[in-house]
């Protein structure tokens, strides 16, 4: 993807690029050049492109609503549940009002069907792999295809994942009975997207001109970049459902394969995957070590609330300045949802799982990387991507 996405969204690790650009480097050069930027991309803190508080507030909203009513009224268990649907909150948020309205109910479709996925195969380990690579594979190949842009593929992958775990099977008996929890993520996909239509209630926002659906998500088409990325996740997705079937757990094997998909990210470069391989590993630990600082609150259903509102708001609010720093809140978010939902009293060994699923997940989407020849060894084309610079 281009720098800077259709609805003002730029990639926060965007600047690692260097080897795309033409740079007269080469060999260890150009290899320090790209690391070194990597580092120092971890403390840097670039201005917000546009204004993320709005974005930020309603994000935040999406999941507390829900949760935080059936909470007081005695239901925790299933608003913690609606909290999945609140992933429709993170997809075209820079767009208008209006233009939200015609392109959220088909990012929300897309989100529930994967759900319904991982609650139908979550029983079968070896049917769960197979259905995560063709989650990965097929919604990448959407959303690229129709220039769904930021965030990507990523959480229909882990829309997937969260289902088939938190339905899974213990002692021959679902944890959570898939249809409610279904229900629930329905609630909060609708929640979601309400909340997001909210600014039509101002004037200005009903006067601003609304694109139609049809330039919203042009396409279906696929280019140079697209198949690169297409191919590239499809190889971190079957390789991650195997490491973690053969070597660690399957049904963590989500956590492998989304933080893969993650890094591979919207552009096909060494230097940004590199650089988002970094940012989500560190991220991640450091999420981590914040999970386990804050799992005696989440015991407390009022606290587990308003801990869920200020990790997803402080998510939205630096997502496109510094995605280490997301992924600190990130972490613990999914942590806490994940183990309120299913029961889990291990809240440490939940989490160094996840620093080393990430570690997996993320070198092997790095390793991808040596698919992408930089823009000197690559022939001009004059019909360039409009999804994905070269």
């Amino acid at each position: 993807m281009e720098a800077k996405d259709r609805a003002g969204r730029e990639d926060p690790v965007g600047g690692a690029a260097g080897e795309d650009r033409g740079q007269d480097r080469t060999g260890g050069n150009r290899a320090a050049a790209i690391a070194g930027s990597a580092v120092r991309s971890l403390v840097a803190l670039p201005p917000s492109p546009a204004p993320r508080f709005w974005i930020a507030v309603r994000a935040a909203l999406s999941i507390g609503l829900p949760f935080g009513l059936l909470t007081l009224l005695g239901h925790e268990d299933i608003g913690l549940q609606t909290a999945a649907g609140a992933f429709v909150a993170l997809f075209f948020a820079g767009a208008g009002a209006a233009e939200r309205a015609k392109a959220l109910p088909l990012v929300g479709a897309g989100l529930l069907a994967c759900a319904g996925l991982g609650a139908a195969f979550s029983p079968w380990p070896w049917l769960l792999a197979v259905g995560l690579v063709g989650v990965a594979v097929g919604a990448s190949a959407l959303s690229f295809a129709f220039r769904v842009g930021p965030p990507g593929p990523v959480f229909f992958v882990l829309s997937y994942g969260l289902s088939a775990n938190v339905t899974g099977v213990v002692d021959g008996e679902r944890i959570t009975d898939p249809w409610v929890f279904l229900a629930a993520v329905t609630a909060g996909s609708l929640c979601s997207y309400l909340l997001a239509l909210t600014p039509l209630l101002r004037r200005a926002e009903r006067a601003r001109p609304a694109r139609r659906l049809r330039e919203l998500l042009p396409g279906p088409w696929v280019g140079v970049g697209e198949r690169e990325l297409i191919l590239r996740i499809a190889i971190v997705a079957v390789a991650g459902a195997l490491v973690s079937a053969l070597l660690l757990d399957p049904h963590r094997a989500y956590w492998t394969v989304s933080a893969g998909v993650a890094v591979v990210g919207l552009t096909p470069s060494r230097g940004v995957a590199l650089t988002r391989g970094l940012h989500r590993t560190v991220g991640t630990l450091l999420g981590a070590v914040l999970a386990v600082a804050l799992s005696p609150l989440s015991t407390i259903p009022l606290a587990l609330v308003v801990l869920l509102v200020l990790l997803q708001f402080a998510i939205e609010f630096v997502v496109v300045r510094n995605y280490a720093l997301a992924l600190i809140f990130i972490t613990p978010l999914v942590l806490l949802i994940t183990a309120a939902a299913t029961g889990a009293v291990d809240v440490v060994g939940a989490a160094w799982e996840r620093v080393l699923d990430t570690a997996v997940g993320s070198a092997l989407a790095i390793l991808t990387g040596i698919l992408h020849r930089p823009a000197s060894a690559q022939p001009d084309r004059s019909a360039a991507s409009p999804t994905v610079s070269q």
